[in-house]
């Protein structure tokens, strides 16, 4: 059982309503932190739920550096695991994360079974949040807000802490979940600006 077997099944028995849902998005690969890690699966409705994949043929390597990118964006995450790693990510992931085991049956049909359930984030970063937003649509939510001239140019960390500046927590989330889902040529983002870092 492979990653991509546990992330077919995963789509199809437990998110399958998150895929019907008209206002809900559901996307494999979402990059964090400009691309410097992705999301093995991302659901963006109310709120950024996260879940990373870890088959037995995977390396737990990279868990620590995934759980510090997902922990500054998701407000649920959840390691979805085979059998051979359960015991030992339990100690990798901290308590708010949701843990799910992947098994096969006899039919060779992949069985999730929640380990533990995911809890509340307590602590995310709005600028991490921010950084999901392309340069294009930080440059329309402050020029909406008022703000023009040189600061518009500025590069895109920059245009992430003006934003931060002016709107609460909520409201970013608010704004940069409508962005990810509104968007078009999702996967064909225009080219970098040379102002971006």
């Amino acid at each position: 059982m492979n990653d991509a077997q546990i992330r077919t099944s995963f789509h199809r028995k437990k998110l399958s309503k998150h895929h019907k849902a008209p206002d809900t998005l559901v996307i494999d690969e979402l990059g964090l932190q400009h691309g410097r890690c992705r999301a093995d699966i991302a659901v963006i409705n109310g709120h950024f739920l996260g879940f990373e994949i870890k088959s037995d043929q995977d390396s737990l390597r990279r868990i620590p550096k995934q759980v510090k990118a997902y922990s500054t964006i998701f407000d649920k995450a959840t390691l979805i695991v085979g059998q051979h790693h359960l015991k030992a990510v339990e100690k990798l992931i901290p308590q708010w994360w949701g843990l799910t085991s992947a098994s096969t049956d006899q039919r060779g049909e992949v069985r999730f079974e929640t380990v533990r359930p995911a809890a509340w984030n307590p602590l995310t970063d709005d600028f991490a949040v921010a950084q999901l937003l392309w340069r294009n649509e930080a440059e329309e939510e402050l020029a909406n807000r008022g703000v023009s001239g040189g600061i518009l140019r500025q590069k895109r960390s920059v245009l992430y802490h003006e934003l931060i500046k002016l709107l609460d927590p909520r409201e970013l989330r608010q704004v940069v979940r409508a962005h990810l889902k509104n968007r078009t040529g999702w996967r064909r983002p225009a080219p970098p600006s040379r102002r971006d870092d």
